[in-house]
Order: structure tokens, then C-alpha cells, then sequence
């Protein structure tokens, strides 16, 4: 007999997270004795809780396959538009408990685990991370992915399957460490290998010209395996495809060469082939070009374009035509996401299938790569671009060089022609730079070979139009558009911050979560006392929650009344977590300065990979750690003030974090980040933001107006006219006391006694190479601060301010970003059609119309 439920369980019973029958949870409990015994082959006698995540893994994982089965047969059947979404980033994070909310299995399999006598929370904490991404870029493909199943378009994610995903970090003595991310080491049980799938993927070699045509040949072959994960719509019966890359040595590798003798040798060196999967780079913003890069660049768009190409041929319609013909259709029936620049080779890849294997003319070949391929720019800093010396392509890629060549000359002959003699606007548009080492513009290239470019904000696509291809916009403006990205509501809301979500859906019902515009329905209760206490009971307990898990994995005790500020993102100086440490000192000193002076509580937690070679990024990190432990450990502080860098920010502690958040800093110098997506979580989670007028902070200031927002700062205007009058650091430093004493702490060596000049090139940049001018809103920065803490000690006007900002973060839904490119570049319709579920017949089909009826 199970216990009685209590109120708050009958609630959750008809909740957003599934109804709970008899019967199905007792098939769960049926299926994860199945899985213990004849997949894991354990009883529970010696079973760990690793083996009960695994069972209960394979349990979910089996109501997944028939609607995986019956939406990839309902799509070859009524063969739709495809979407192709291609990217070298997946950052996907745990899978069990979002594929348990979308499948409305969540409640179930609770109670089933519940009956078990096992604890969901510790199974859940088992999965690994899959880490195959670096921060914003690769989880923005995570978020669409999860929106496009969920808006019923027929789409795939294609990438590489990384044997190792972002290092794990570790912080010893206060530096960060990295170790190895070894995430398959246990087995995924959520991808399905497929073999009979494999291509080749072709690499060196020489091109031959023959009568035919050219013939790219005595090449070395790698063959692409793929991997198989399913991604489940919310509720709609729709799962979709995630197909990752993994390289592999065919068996002939290095024998068939004059290398009779050495057998052994031979087998130990296919690892050079399959090396091309081993590892991500760790590069957020930064381009380095390592020939390893480039090669995982090309496997990857070598090996999808195949599989697009026999997609597109084995569909009922295509295989009619005949072969001079058959390619017209391709662009109604194939669109290609380029996620940055990094898959940017597909485009000579699609004109030498089109070209030189399918025998095209080159014009009508162009024509349709043009129609079929749209490009994403995520970022405007220089460092960031990619730009591939051409003597690399030409050992790596000689084929595909030569096409780059022709795309190049054929651009810059229409230039000529429409502005004779503007020698300078052909070098700065060309795809080409010389000077120094011949390099491709691989940006130029995409632009070119795209029907459609979109930045990922407004204040960011107006930068990609008027500054950094601004001469590409005047010739096609049209080509250029906004996208403002968005985060799934499923992940970030229902899944990490359960008791707001149903706290909303109580006040709204349940619908926002498809349609997060209903939000605003929220603003009709910002007067609502009861709403207000609960909404600030969520958030207290939440973070009472973070603050025993931060007890547990970290050994840090911290105050869960103190306002929690928090800066997690990548380590990068235009990020600048340099400015926030600036503030924990100026807190401290002051604090120190009068100790009996009201103070409100802080706890400022700060987290954040950095690059492994980045330098300056790992400075910043041990500073913060310097600093913390001095604040940390001064008995006149008490705590009043404690500062914690959170190790090995990733995924699955995001989920954690910033459901416990009360104050989201987002302080990037104003025109550096592109958009901002984790600004967009901390609102919908109930924080508020502290942040310039950047990325989507601009937006966000737009839909809840600047005043529910603590905006501070130089706004783009008045950085450029900043650079153009010369940003002199000293100035600041002799203006303002408390900046000149924090510097003056961290030069001579207060926060590092042992090594007093630890922090010299710190202070260094700060003073004589800043681009990202730190000191210049250091004290709009502290003052905006101030502001917060005023607003903090009133926790009805704070909490009031809270419902206002999820009221206004519905338009910052990945599903509406989504939409938006379905609409303006894909030109797709979203389906509200729900395929029957595998155990109803399969003409059940419900076709619904926009306003909610059967059609």
C-alpha cells in the first residue's frame, strides 16, 4: 500500500508534469525490474545507484522509440520541408528529466521510484553531462532543438560526438585545473549507434582536371559513424533527431600502403583518423587555427551533406525527375542553419557534390546552394572571427580551395561591375585577405553563399549591418535580419524551478508553457499580497536548497537571507568579471572602513570556465579567489559579505543556480556580447538584473521597461565616442578614491601576501591595454549597486519588481525565436499536428489549427 498523498501531491497530480494512472506506473516499475535484470543484468542485491539510473534511463528511453519510430515514418511519408540545423556545439546537459517533463511522465515515474523505495533527486544526480559545448553558442542549439520538435518541424541537429566534452573544472589553491570530461565512460543510454548509416569523408589528396571535370583524388578516407538521440517535443508526440559524428578508421587504413611490414604499427595509427571525434576545443569567442579544427569542421558538413543529399533522393518526390532536374526542388524541400562560421565549408562541400559529382552547371549549382544555406553570426569580436590560411586549405582541402577561388572571383567581378575602379571595397569584401599569409574570410564566405544573415539581437544585427559588413549590407540589404534568441521554457523553467512553474500555472493555467507570451497575464496579479509572499517563498526556498548543496559539494556555509548575486558565464575580459571583483573589494572596504553601518548582506557568487590558454582569464579567476578568501576570512566582515567561485559551472548546475538567483549580472561592455542567453533564464526564474544596455539586456529593458532593471553604464554610443577621444584608465584611477584603493590592494599584494606582484599584468591591462574599459563604469557600476541594496531591504517592492520581470520575459522563449525563423528564412509553417502515440491507431491523426480546433 502507498502512504496517502498530501494536498500539495493531489496538486501536482493535475499538474504540468503528467497525470499519474495505476496502470502507468505500474508498467514503469515493470519496465525498470526489465531493464535491472536483462539489460544491466543485476538484482537488487548488488545493484548501485548507478544501475538504477540506468534502469530507469532505459524505462523512459522505451517510450520514446515508438514516437521516434512513427514521426520519422510519418515525415518520409508526407515528406515535409527538412530542417537541418548544423553545428560543431551541442551543449545538451542531462537528458532523463526533460525527457520524463515533455513525455508528461514525470509524476509517474516519481511515484513509481517513490514505490521502489529509491530516491529520484540521487538517481537524477548520477547522469553525466553531455558537455559538448562551450556556453552560449552550443546551448542556443540545445534550446532550438528542443523548440523545433516541440513546434513540429521536421528537423535535425548535426554535429560531432566528442569522446570528451568541456574539461571538467577543477580550483586548486585557487587557479583553475582542467581534467579530462571522460562522459561516456559509464555508456549513454540515450544515443543509438547506426552503422549501416557510415560515410566516408574524404581529406588531402590533388585535384585532377579531366575532360569531365575536376577529380579530387589519391585522397586519405576517415569514415563518419553517426549516433542517433532522440529529441522529444512537450507533449506533442513528436521526436525528433539529433545525429552526431563519430570518426572512425576504415579497416584498411595504412595497410593498403607499402606498409606490408609493420601490421601493428599500422592498427595503432588509425587513432590519427579517430582522432578527428576525440575532443571539443575549449574556445569560447576565439579563433584558433589548428589543422584538428578545420578537419572536425569538414567531417562533420562532409559527412551531413551525404546524408541530406540520399535524404533528398530517396523521398517519394524527388526520385522522379531526372537528374538535370532533380536538384531544382532541393531548396523547397532542404534548408541548412549554419550556426556561426564553423560549418561554413558546406558551401564549397554542396558545389562540389553539385558541380563535380552530379555534373551541374556551375551557375544553376550556385543558384541553388544560395536558396538552400542561411547563416547565424554569433559574435563581432575580431579575435573571434575565423579566418583559415589558405595554405592549410590547400594541403587539407585542395578541391574545395579551388571552389572558394571561383565563388571569390565570380563575387568580385560583380563588385567591379557595379563600382568600377574601388579598389579598397574589393579587398574588404573579398573572401580572400592577402597581406602577410593568404587567409579566407570564412564570415565573407558565408554571407556570399547564404540567402539570409541574422544576428542574435537587435542592438547586435544593427551592429552586423552598419560596422562589421556594412559594405555586404549596402549591396543586400535585404539578406540581413534579426533573430533575438530565446531559452526553452521546458529546461528552464519546468524542469529546474518546479515550484515556480506551478505557482504560475495555478494563477494562469497551464498553457504558457507552449506559449510563453501568456506571462503577461501575470502582470494582473502584481498587486496580489498572497502572490507576492509565495513568490518569495519559491525563491527562498530555493535558495535554502542551493545553500545545503553548496554545503555539501563545497564545503562553503552561506547566509540563504543574504541577497544572492551572481555572475556565472564564461571567463572572458569583455565579460567582465574583473568589474564585479571590483565591487566585492569596494564592498569590503567599505564594510571595513564602518563596521557598525547598515550593510545588506551579499553572497557574490561568481562561476565560469576559461580557455585553457587564455591567460588573462585564468588571472581573474585566481584573483577572485584571492579576494574571497581575504573577505571570507575577516572577522569584522562576519557575514555581512562572502564571495564564492562556483567550480565547474556547466548545465546541470546552471539548473541549480539560477533558480536560487536574486540578482543576474550582466555587465559585458556595451556592443561585445551578441545577445545574452542566460540574462533570459535569470529573468524567467524570478532574478533581477543588474546590466548595461548590451546584447538582449536591451530587449529585456524594452519588455519590462528600464526601470524594473538596473541599468547602468556607457551605452554603445558612448563607448565609440570613447575609443575615438582615447580611453585613458589613469584618469578614473585618480578621480575615484575607492577604485584607486582596490587597485592599490590588489597591486601591492594584499589579496596575494606570499607573492606580492601576482597580480602585475592584471593591473597592467586594467591601466594600459583594457579594451573592454572597466574603469570607465566602475562607478556608475557601484553606484547602480547601491540602488539594489536600497531595493533588496523592501522585500514587497522587490518581489513586486520580480512578477513584473517574468510578466515581461515571454517573448525570450527559444519557441518564438523559432518561429521567427521558420517564418523569415526557412519559410516552414510550425505544426500543431499531433501524431498519435504509439499505442493508437496510426490514422488517429489530429490536425489542429491555429486556434485550437480539430481541422
Amino acid at each position: 500500500m502507498s502512504r496517502p498523498l498530501s494536498d500539495q501531491e493531489r496538486r501536482k497530480q493535475i499538474s504540468i508534469r503528467g497525470i499519474v494512472g495505476a496502470e502507468s506506473v505500474a508498467e514503469l516499475k515493470r519496465g525498470f525490474n526489465r531493464h535491472l535484470h536483462f539489460t544491466l543484468v543485476k538484482d537488487r542485491n548488488v545493484a548501485t545507484p548507478r544501475d538504477y539510473y540506468f534502469a530507469l534511463a532505459h524505462t523512459v528511453r522505451d517510450h520514446l522509440v515508438g514516437r521516434w519510430i512513427r514521426t520519422q515514418q510519418y515525415y518520409y511519408e508526407k515528406d515535409p520541408k527538412r530542417i537541418y540545423y548544423l553545428s560543431l556545439e551541442f551543449y545538451m546537459g542531462r537528458t532523463l528529466q526533460n525527457t520524463m517533463i515533455n513525455l508528461g511522465l514525470q509524476n509517474a515515474c516519481d511515484e513509481a521510484i517513490y514505490q521502489l523505495g529509491l530516491d529520484m533527486e540521487e538517481l537524477e544526480e548520477i547522469e553525466e553531462d553531455a558537455g559538448l559545448g562551450n556556453g552560449g553558442l552550443g546551448r542556443l542549439a540545445a534550446c532550438f532543438l528542443d523548440s523545433m520538435a516541440t513546434l513540429g518541424l521536421a528537423a535535425y541537429g548535426y554535429g560531432i560526438r566528442y569522446e570528451y566534452g568541456i574539461f571538467n573544472q577543477k580550483i586548486r589553491d585557487g587557479w583553475q585545473v582542467e581534467e579530462a570530461d571522460d562522459w561516456l565512460r559509464h555508456g549513454n543510454p540515450w544515443e543509438k549507434a547506426r552503422p549501416e548509416y557510415m560515410l566516408p569523408v574524404h581529406f588531402y589528396g590533388r585535384v585532377e582536371h579531366t575532360a569531365t571535370g575536376a577529380k579530387w583524388v589519391d585522397t586519405q578516407v576517415v569514415l563518419a559513424l553517426p549516433y542517433d538521440t532522440p529529441v522529444p517535443g512537450y507533449m506533442n508526440n513528436t521526436v525528433n533527431t539529433m545525429r552526431l559524428w563519430s570518426a572512425r578508421a576504415p579497416n584498411d587504413f595504412n595497410l593498403r600502403d607499402f606498409n606490408v611490414g609493420d601490421y601493428i604499427q599500422a592498427v595503432l595509427d588509425r587513432n590519427l583518423a579517430e582522432n578527428i571525434s576525440r575532443v571539443l576545443y575549449p574556445n569560447d569567442n576565439f579563433f584558433e587555427g589548428k589543422e584538428l579544427r578545420l578537419k572536425q569542421e569538414y567531417f562533420v558538413v562532409a559527412a551531413t551533406l551525404q546524408d541530406v543529399i540520399r535524404r533528398f533522393k530517396a523521398s517519394k518526390f524527388g526520385s522522379t525527375d531526372s537528374v538535370r532536374t532533380m536538384f531544382d526542388s532541393f531548396p523547397d524541400q532542404v534548408a541548412i542553419q549554419l550556426n556561426d562560421t564553423h560549418p561554413a565549408m558546406a558551401i564549397p562541400e554542396l558545389m562540389r557534390i553539385f558541380v563535380d559529382i552530379e555534373k551541374l552547371p556551375w551557375n544553376k549549382a550556385w543558384d541553388i546552394t544560395k536558396r538552400t544555406f542561411a547563416y547565424t553570426n554569433h559574435t563581432v569580436l575580431p579575435e573571434a572571427l575565423e579566418r583559415w590560411p589558405v595554405d592549410l586549405v590547400e594541403k587539407l582541402l585542395p578541391r574545395h580551395l579551388q571552389i572558394v577561388y571561383e565563388i571569390n572571383q565570380r563575387h568580385l567581378d560583380h563588385i567591379a561591375s557595379l563600382f568600377p575602379n574601388d579598389v579598397d571595397r574589393l579587398r574588404r569584401m573579398s573572401l580572400i585577405e592577402e597581406g602577410g599569409t593568404k587567409r579566407i574570410n570564412m564570415a565573407h564566405l558565408c554571407i556570399v553563399g547564404s540567402h539570409a544573415v541574422n544576428g542574435v539581437a537587435k542592438i547586435h544585427s544593427e551592429i552586423v549591418k552598419t560596422q562589421v559588413f556594412k559594405d555586404f549590407a549596402a549591396l543586400e540589404p535585404e539578406k540581413f535580419q534579426n533573430k533575438t534568441n530565446g531559452i526553452t521554457p521546458r529546461r528552464w523553467l519546468l524542469l529546474c524551478n518546479p515550484g515556480l512553474a506551478e505557482l504560475i500555472a495555478e494563477k494562469i493555467g497551464e498553457d504558457y508553457v507552449r506559449d510563453l507570451s501568456q506571462l503577461t497575464k501575470l502582470h494582473k496579479f502584481v498587486d496580489d499580497d498572497l502572490f507576492i509572499r509565495e513568490v518569495a517563498k519559491v525563491k527562498q526556498e530555493n535558495k535554502v536548497k542551493f545553500a545545503l548543496y553548496l554545503e555539501k559539494e563545497y564545503k562553503v556555509k552561506i547566509n540563504p537571507s543574504s541577497m544572492f548575486d551572481v555572475h556565472v558565464k564564461r571567463i572572458h575580459e569583455y565579460k567582465r568579471q574583473l568589474m564585479n571583483c571590483l565591487h566585492i573589494i569596494t564592498m569590503y572596504n567599505r564594510i571595513r572602513r564602518d563596521p557598525a553601518k547598515l550593510f545588506v548582506p551579499r553572497t557574490v557568487i561568481i562561476g565560469g570556465k576559461a580557455a585553457p590558454g587564455y591567460h588573462m582569464a585564468k588571472m581573474i579567476i585566481k584573483l577572485v579567489n584571492a579576494v574571497a578568501q581575504v573577505v571570507n576570512n575577516d572577522p569584522i566582515v562576519g557575514g555581512k559579505l562572502k564571495a564564492i567561485f562556483l567550480e565547474n559551472y556547466r548545465v546541470s548546475l546552471a539548473e541549480k543556480v539560477i533558480p536560487a538567483t536574486d540578482l543576474s549580472e550582466q555587465i559585458s561592455t556595451a556592443g561585445t556580447e551578441a545577445s545574452g542567453t542566460g540574462n533570459m533564464k535569470f529573468m524567467l526564474n524570478g532574478a533581477l538584473t543588474i546590466g548595461t544596455m548590451d546584447g538582449a539586456n536591451v530587449e529585456m529593458a524594452e519588455e519590462a521597461g528600464e526601470e524594473n532593471m538596473f541599468i547602468f553604464g556607457m551605452r554603445v554610443e558612448d563607448v565609440t565616442e570613447l575609443d575615438r577621444k582615447g580611453y585613458n584608465a589613469q584618469e578614473y584611477y585618480d578621480r575615484l578614491p575607492e577604485l584607486k584603493q582596490a587597485i592599490d590592494q590588489i597591486k601591492s599584494g594584499f589579496f596575494s601576501p606570499n607573492e606580492p606582484d601576482l597580480f602585475k599584468d592584471v593591473v597592467n591591462m586594467l591601466f594600459h591595454h583594457d579594451r573592454f574599459k572597466v574603469f570607465a563604469d566602475y562607478e556608475a557600476y557601484v553606484k547602480c549597486q547601491e540602488k539594489v541594496s536600497e531595493l533588496y531591504l523592501n522585500s514587497k517592492a522587490w518581489t513586486k519588481m520580480v512578477i513584473r520581470n517574468i510578466a515581461a520575459a515571454g517573448k525570450f522563449s527559444s519557441d518564438r525565436t523559432i518561429k521567427e525563423y521558420a517564418q523569415d528564412i526557412w519559410h516552414v509553417e510550425p505544426s500543431d499536428l499531433k501524431i498519435p502515440p504509439p499505442n493508437e491507431p496510426r490514422d488517429a491523426v489530429e490536425d489542429k489549427t491555429p486556434n485550437g480546433t480539430v481541422a
